[in-house]
C-alpha cells in the first residue's frame, strides 16, 4: 500500500497559467494534480491515454468539441485518449486529481 499525500490539494502554480505535478506512476497507470488559477489558461493538448479528472476544489467549464459543463468539487469526468478538451472560465482556484491508464506518456510522446 502506498498513500500518495498531495494528490489533488490546490497548490499556487509557479510561471505559467497552469501547473501539472505526477506523484505516482506504475506501467499501468499515473496520478498527480493539476492546478489553474482563477482566470488561468489551460493550455493542454489531447492525450494518448484515458483520463479521470475529480474536482477536489474550484469550479470552472470544461469544454469538448462536443459539450460544455460547469463543474465544481466531487465532480468526475472522463477524457477518452485523444478527445480534444479544455478547462475554461475558471472562477475559482480549480484543484483536479487525476488518473491517466496507463501512465501519462506511456503509449507514444505527448505533444
Amino acid at each position: 500500500m502506498e498513500i500518495i499525500k498531495g494528490t489533488g490539494v490546490w497548490a499556487h502554480p509557479g510561471e505559467g497559467d497552469s501547473d501539472w505535478v505526477e506523484q505516482l506512476r506504475t506501467s499501468d497507470l499515473s496520478v498527480g494534480t493539476y492546478c489553474i488559477p482563477v482566470g488561468g489558461r489551460d493550455a493542454q493538448s489531447p492525450h494518448r491515454v484515458d483520463e479521470i479528472y475529480v474536482v477536489t476544489a474550484g469550479r470552472a467549464k470544461i469544454v469538448t468539441p462536443d459539450r460544455t459543463a460547469m463543474v465544481g468539487p466531487g465532480a468526475v469526468i472522463f477524457m477518452r485518449a485523444g478527445e480534444e478538451h479544455r478547462f475554461t472560465d475558471v472562477s475559482e482556484d480549480l484543484a483536479l486529481l487525476v488518473v491517466f491508464g496507463p501512465a501519462f506518456g506511456s503509449r507514444m510522446p505527448e505533444r
